[in-house]
């Protein structure tokens, strides 16, 4: 007589659930706090739209202890360094060259290039160039050299 095959049982014992993975709750907020801003994308060349000044950064985002800033340059600037602080340039128009005593970097729309702490350095902008900067909230902008071109960054609404 032939073997039967029954299928495999298809039941399962029931399981406890996966315990729920949870964020720590956030402190409650005390009634005269303001509500937090709406989360909102922060359009750079709106922001750039918003000011004529040249050597001027502007803040228009704070990322923990750091800015980020843009400028509109055109000119030389001062040789300065930044003894405990490297320092982000990103172009976003225009074209920008970063003289270092070794040897200059030049840089387009969409390049970066990141100064080392401790190296000096003097940006120029044979045009007006646009920039994008990232450092250390309260980093002067003229570093160790100081100034009349030293100027605190402003915040753009």
């Amino acid at each position: 007589m032939p073997e039967s095959t029954a299928p495999a049982s298809t039941t399962t014992e029931p399981t406890a659930p996966a315990p729920a993975v949870t964020e720590p709750a956030a402190p409650a907020r005390a009634a005269s706090e303001p509500a937090a801003p709406e989360p909102a994308a922060v359009n750079i060349a709106e922001k750039l739209s918003q000011f004529g000044e040249l050597w001027s950064q502007k803040r228009i985002a704070v990322l923990n202890d750091y800015e980020v800033k843009v400028a509109k340059l055109k000119g030389e600037f001062v040789w300065h360094t930044h003894e405990n602080t490297d320092e982000l340039f990103l172009v976003v128009a225009g074209r920008l060259t970063i003289q270092l005593r070794d040897g200059d970097v030049v840089l387009g729309p969409g390049e970066l290039f990141v100064v080392p702490r401790g190296v000096e350095h003097c940006p120029v902008a044979h045009e007006e160039t646009a920039i994008l900067l990232v450092e250390p909230a309260g980093t002067l902008n003229t570093g160790d050299a100081g100034g009349p071109m030293t100027k605190p960054a402003e915040s753009l609404a």
